[in-house]
């Protein structure tokens, strides 16, 4: 790697003592709380103050272990940076990172939707303003450094980290993952993709299992996200994953952190491991010794800094050094790393003298772009006409379940509500974030509305649904607001750990639902959760609701998004980033599957969804017409698609123009839809736009027989339609020529271009 003078002056100067401090990182101020497993027998038991007496690397989530006030917080942490430039030899201050993935991890910072809300939104560009917005907050409060965002592609719902993550589709996440990652860096915070790589295909959907996928898979699924976040969003760090591979555990495959990563990618940031994975490889994979024999491992693959403390690359790596088990070259490639990363992020230079008196961590700004993304990432999955609902006069409205009146339930995993506040019962919020009955209640202020929850969302307890069904025959509609809550470890539905056998609406929620449908009064159901359910009989059963909406956690400002579709304030455009399942026996399930991996006269067993990937309706309808492309194209040449797109309803209203492929006949077997282009369009009633994609034919790059990536010549259907299954407009494009290798000048990840005109 290509380093600076200063940076080799400053490495070529320390002391083994002081280059092993650099790469550990110390979880300061835990203060008994514990937010990760095993995190109380894992966490190094040194005090702060001996483990630093060299410097050290990373400080860990100084302002996201328990709730403190930011700026009291801030004061601190300036006042140890000072003391790690003074007070030590070396004079080197530490990098602060925090969990972003649903804004900053902190208290009192604004919490803005998950990303599976993100994909449901589709929309880059928002999602790039929401990163910068973050990262600029964290910036000011001192940290560098944030672990997000997850790149991992959704292959099963029963996998609790589902919420964390954007889509089934590669595309989507690489795009809109990139965007965040441009959008934190520009506000000055290192991006950190995880969790690199295969992660989300666990076994049987569980947390840290074991990973069966091929290296097809691998590389055409599970890296082209990680890859256009490299090359094309320029990220400056990666985590591994906890998984194994084929048996190898990622934290000790020099192939993924070496070989492809900086070798064929060239990536030159610096690659920390996921908390407790270098541990990991002794404890719960089983391929080291001990802890030294995990350290040499993790730092001969590529792991350049141990988080979130230093149980492995401390002391065990210092033992291991002293026998003679490693190479000390390899010790000082990892520190020129992570000292090149902290005068990048002038750290270097950085006198710490004056922190923060004043600091806004839920500004108006923020609120904004919260409200913005909440409102474009609720789903209308179906409607009989009963949306909107409308703010007449004497409406007498009951808002039944347990989600409607919690603030929580708008929350992922990682917000900081969920992920710490929940082990301080009582401790305040720290920010404004209406529930949906609340917001309910200003947005139809003329309506009567009576509440009750129904039932909890875990538990088999009944006795609450007599009372709700009462409450729904007085009324003139109903609005069930059930789902998840997010939690870690089995403390909620979903989120890390929390991995289910079924796909079940928790508890006796559907229980709740039937009996409310039941009494005649029309029903809206409104799901907020973090995982797509089988909600099968509410969309297909002969008793169903008259609508269904589907929330994934929105944010501080997802109760007004969700008052506001209903009403009709808002007409939605949210599209399903993942398929509706229709069992958990038909998963893993994918939208991306050949022509046997779906339904088909062969089997009993029916996998189709329930809806599709990129489903979603509107209060309006839209028209897409005369998709053309040119007969032949070259396997190495970029090609236009054009489609029409109509407002054909009576209100304005955002389309989702969404751009299908299939290769018809290839040398590997290729999947029967590839979404390889989409744009959010805005269209007032009767308005047409002609929405010209750029499309390279590398976006039809796949592993061939021989294991590199190559396009090949042949025909391949396009279409435009609402959904992956709807093929409203289509055309067929050749491409010819030899067979092409893709090179890193390619447009193979890059967003598709797209220009709009009125007609």
């Amino acid at each position: 790697m290509n380093v600076s003078e200063r940076v080799e002056a400053i490495v070529s100067g320390m002391s083994r003592e002081e280059k092993l401090a650099q790469l550990v990182g110390y979880w300061v101020d835990q203060d008994g709380v514990v937010v990760a497993p095993m995190a109380g027998e894992m966490v190094s038991s040194t005090r702060y103050e001996d483990a630093t007496v060299h410097g050290i690397g990373h400080l860990t989530r100084v302002y996201g272990t328990r709730p403190v006030d930011p700026v009291e917080r801030a004061g601190w942490l300036w006042a140890e940076q000072r003391r790690l430039r003074t007070r030590t030899r070396a004079g080197i201050p530490a990098i602060v990172h925090e969990e972003c993935l649903t804004g900053l991890a902190a208290w009192k910072a604004a919490t803005f939707p998950t990303p599976l809300a993100w994909g449901a939104a589709f929309d880059a560009d928002l999602v790039e303003e929401m990163g910068r917005a973050i990262g600029a907050s964290m910036r000011e409060l001192g940290i560098h450094q944030g672990l997000a965002p997850v790149l991992d592609v959704v292959r099963d719902p029963r996998w609790g980290r589902v919420d964390e993550c954007i889509a089934e589709d590669p595309y989507v996440v690489g795009t809109i993952g990139t965007a965040y990652v441009r959008g934190l860096q520009d506000g000055g915070v290192h991006a950190t993709l995880k969790h690199f790589v295969g992660y989300s295909a666990s076994q049987a959907g569980r947390n840290h299992a074991p990973v069966h996928a091929g290296p097809r898979e691998i590389a055409d699924v599970f890296l082209p996200p990680f890859e256009m976040a490299v090359r094309d969003g320029g990220a400056r760090s990666v985590m591994n994953s906890y998984t194994d591979i084929d048996g190898i555990p990622v934290a000790s495959s020099r192939e993924l952190l070496t070989d492809l990563l900086r070798g064929e990618w060239g990536f030159d940031g610096v690659v920390v491991s996921d908390y407790f994975a270098v541990n990991f490889l002794h404890t719960t994979h089983g391929i080291a010794a001990d802890l030294g024999e995990a350290a040499v491992l993790a730092l001969e693959a590529g792991v350049d800094v141990e988080l979130p403390t230093g149980d492995a690359f401390a002391g065990p790596l210092r033992a291991a050094i002293e026998q003679g088990r490693i190479d000390e070259q390899l010790i000082d490639t990892a520190v020129r790393r992570v000292i090149a990363q902290k005068e990048e992020l002038g750290l270097l230079d950085e006198t710490f003298e004056t922190p923060p008196t004043r600091i806004d961590l839920d500004s108006p700004v923020h609120r904004g772009i919260a409200r913005r993304l909440a409102e474009q990432s609720v789903v209308l999955l179906t409607n009989d006409g009963i949306l909107p609902l409308g703010g007449e006069d004497g409406r007498r409205l009951a808002v039944i379940g347990p989600n409607a009146a919690a603030a929580e339930a708008l929350m992922g995993c990682y917000s900081f509500a969920n992920h710490v506040l929940a082990h301080h019962p009582g401790h305040p919020m720290g920010f404004e974030i209406p529930d949906v009955l609340t917001a309910l209640r200003g947005e139809m202020p003329r309506a009567g509305i009576t509440v009750h929850p129904g039932c909890d969302v875990e538990g088999a307890d009944r006795s609450g649904i007599p009372d709700a069904v009462e409450a729904a025959a007085s009324a003139d509609a109903a609005i069930v607001v059930v789902g998840d809550r997010a939690g870690l470890f089995g403390r909620g539905t979903v989120g890390e750990g929390n991995d289910v056998e079924s796909l079940e609406l928790p508890g006796v929620q559907r229980d709740l639902v039937e009996a409310v449908v039941a009494t005649g009064t029309p029903v809206v159901l409104v799901v907020l959760s973090g995982r797509p359910y089988t909600i099968d009989w509410a969309i297909e059963g002969p008793h169903r609701p008259a609508a269904v909406v589907q929330a994934f956690f929105p944010g501080e400002e997802g109760g007004a998004a969700i008052a506001g579709v209903l009403s009709g304030r808002l007409c939605p455009s949210g599209h399903l980033p993942v398929s509706l399942p229709r069992s958990a026996g038909a998963q893993p399930y994918s939208y991306l599957h050949p022509l046997l991996g779906g339904s088909s006269g062969v089997t009993s067993a029916h996998s189709t969804p329930t809806l599709p990937f990129g489903h979603g309706l509107s209060y309006t309808t839209f028209a897409r017409t005369d998709l053309t492309a040119p007969a032949e194209a070259d396997t190495g040449a970029t090609f236009t698609a054009s489609v029409e797109v109509t407002n054909t309803g009576d209100r304005a209203g955002v389309d989702l123009v969404q751009l299908y492929a299939r290769d018809v006949h290839a040398s590997v077997v290729r999947p029967v839809a590839q979404l390889v282009a989409y744009q959010r369009v805005a269209l007032q009633p009767g308005e047409s736009a002609i929405v010209e994609f750029a499309v390279p034919p590398t976006r039809f790059a796949f592993t061939g027989r021989a294991g590199a990536r190559i396009v090949e010549p042949g025909d391949i259907e396009l279409w435009v339609g609402g959904s992956c299954a709807d093929r409203e407009t289509e055309t067929t494009v050749t491409l010819t020529g030899p067979v092409y290798t893709p090179t890193p000048a390619d447009a193979r990840l890059a967003p598709a271009a797209i220009r709009t005109r009125v007609s």
